[in-house]
Parts: structure tokens; C-alpha cells; sequence
């Protein structure tokens, strides 16, 4: 029987952190879905070759490794994401209408890139015990030798929870991030 060891598996993500932090992040999400999904596949093949020499229950197992890799990158994703969101609705949720703010959204961990842009409130949605806004922001990219300044432009709603402006659209984002709001 195959026992991993707590280190080859943290030596398996650092390999795909590492990989991530020497690309030029661009893509970055896709090198960390790969190396993931990859490392799962030895680890898989390496259990299985341990436990069985049934082909079924071998295949039952990387696939089962597979899809917990697959599960561990979106959620990692989405706490991205959920990052990025609240950064923008805190930019927002004190604007008036028509009032634009600047946002950042810096990642301790590159899966991603970090993202700025702008932020306005188009109108107020609703007010008083349910207190929501719509808004407009952009994803600004900075000009680089090969390519102009660019910015991309969405729209979302946001809530006051408390003290606190959280995101509360679902469908705007899916063109931007896919299903892994």
C-alpha cells in the first residue's frame, strides 16, 4: 500500500504556486487548473497502484482525485473572485449616484491577476431596510510596449449587509468570470 506523506502532497501545490508565481500571470489560471489537475493524476495512479490492480476501481480513484483537484481550483477561484467583488462594493457603497471611486483588488496568492478600475452607482435600486445600488465598473488594463491602455466595462448590483456593501448580482458576472462567480 501507498501512503502520501502531508509533504508530497503541499509539494504538489507549492510545484503549481510556483509554476503561477514564475509565469507572467497571464493565463496563470489555466497553468494552476493544469498543475492541479496533473498532480492528481500521480497521486491518483500512485493510490490506486497501491490498493488495487483492478482497473475499474484504479480508474475510480484517479477520477475521484481528479475531481477533488478540479473542486479545490474553483473554490479557490471563487474566493478570488469573492476578493475582487468585495472590493469593488466597498468602493461603491458609500458613492452617491453618479459618483465614481477608484478600486484594487491585490491577491496574496496569483491565480489570478490583481485588478483596478472604476466604479459609479447608476441608480439606487432600493432604499431604507433593503439598501441596494446598481452599478457600473470598469477593469482597467494599463498600456504595455505591445499593447494600448484598455478597460472593460460591466454592470452588478450591490447591498448593504450592516456596515458592510457586498456583491449581489449573479448573471453579470458570468461572461466575466464563467460560472465560477
Amino acid at each position: 500500500m501507498v501512503v502520501l506523506r502531508r509533504s508530497t502532497v503541499i509539494a504538489w501545490i507549492a510545484i503549481g504556486m510556483g509554476a503561477c508565481a514564475s509565469a507572467s500571470l497571464t493565463g496563470c489560471t489555466s497553468v494552476y487548473s493544469e498543475g492541479a489537475t496533473a498532480g492528481a493524476g500521480v497521486v491518483g495512479a500512485a493510490i490506486a497502484g497501491g490498493v488495487t490492480s483492478n482497473a475499474a476501481v484504479a480508474t475510480g480513484i484517479g477520477l475521484g482525485a481528479v475531481a477533488a483537484a478540479k473542486a479545490g481550483v474553483q473554490y479557490s477561484e471563487r474566493v478570488v473572485h469573492t476578493h475582487t467583488q468585495d472590493a469593488i462594493a466597498a468602493a461603491a457603497g458609500p458613492l452617491p449616484v453618479g459618483g465614481v471611486a477608484s478600486y484594487a483588488a491585490v491577491h496574496s496568492v496569483p491565480i489570478e491577476d490583481d485588478e483596478k478600475g472604476r466604479v459609479t452607482v447608476s441608480r439606487v435600486i432600493s432604499a431604507g431596510k433593503l439598501d441596494c445600488k446598481e452599478i457600473v465598473f470598469s477593469v482597467d488594463h494599463d498600456a504595455t510596449q505591445d499593447h494600448p491602455a484598455q478597460s472593460a466595462f460591466y454592470v452588478a448590483a450591490v447591498c448593504r449587509d450592516g456596515d458592510k456593501w457586498q456583491w449581489a448580482s449573479a448573471e453579470p458576472a458570468t461572461p466575466r468570470w464563467g460560472a465560477l462567480q
